[in-house]
């Protein structure tokens, strides 16, 4: 098993998110076992329609899947969950042992292929080794933040987002670096005047709009909007959709 410090996330620092598929609980158990102790957040379905539904829910980054289900086999459930998530990786699992059906299955637009029995730490690491290619990444430094495609580095007071590098005052870095500290926590303005500028709200609340606008001309001008307003309760930065 992985250590903490290998734990691989989402490239918005978010839980990797699996959805296994097996008929025998045992099996989606144990899995679930494995992967959460990866830092993984895990769902599963003991059927094909179950694993279709919950995967339009969580919207996973990889299936874990098995070929054989009561009502239609894995391939059929791959085809179906791709028809909406067209990118999502799949990892077979099967009792079959047979060169034809490996094939069929990785020909089909499997990823990969396991065996029943198959061993934990080998399936973990097929797993790993998956989501690395399909983008998933290491944590970073503790000195830089990461939040969707932006990046902050706390020691070279380096901003970028998309690859793109953004000038900041030290203001307008202080704040930015107190959302991205927070990321989809509603922040009120008074924690932000507390945090940021070091005093108390007292009819100060034009200076954190103002300096929100600033942000924003940088951080969301002519992209996707990452810094929002939550109506009477403060601002909120999140992942671009």
């Amino acid at each position: 098993m992985s250590r903490t410090d290998d734990r691989l996330t989402r490239p918005d620092g978010s839980p990797i998110r699996v959805l296994t598929v097996d008929d025998e609980a045992s099996i989606t158990d144990l899995l679930s076992m494995a992967m959460r102790y990866e830092g993984w957040d895990v769902s599963t379905a003991g059927s094909g329609n179950e694993a279709v539904r919950v995967a339009r829910s969580v919207q996973p980054d990889v299936l874990v899947l098995d070929m054989m289900l009561p009502d239609f086999d894995g391939l059929e459930v791959m085809r179906r969950i791709r028809a909406f998530q067209p990118d999502v990786p799949v990892i077979f699992l099967t009792a079959r042992d047979e060169v034809a059906d490996r094939v069929h299955g990785l020909t089909a637009g499997g990823d990969d292929y396991v065996t029943k029995p198959f061993s934990l730490e080998e399936l973990i690491a097929r797993t790993r080794g998956i989501l690395r290619r399909a983008g998933a990444t290491l944590p970073r430094d503790d000195s830089v933040l990461v939040v969707g495609d932006l990046t902050l580095d706390e020691d070279s007071h380096e901003v970028s987002r998309a690859g793109e590098e953004i000038q900041l005052t030290a203001t307008e870095f202080e704040l930015l670096r107190y959302l991205m500290r927070n990321p989809r926590r509603v922040l009120s303005k008074a924690q932000i005047l507390d945090r940021v500028w070091n005093y108390d709200f007292g009819g100060q609340a034009n200076v954190v709009e103002l300096y929100i606008s600033y942000l924003r001309k940088k951080i969301d001008l002519n992209r996707p909007p990452m810094i929002h307003t939550m109506r009477g309760a403060g601002y909120v930065l999140r992942p671009a959709a």
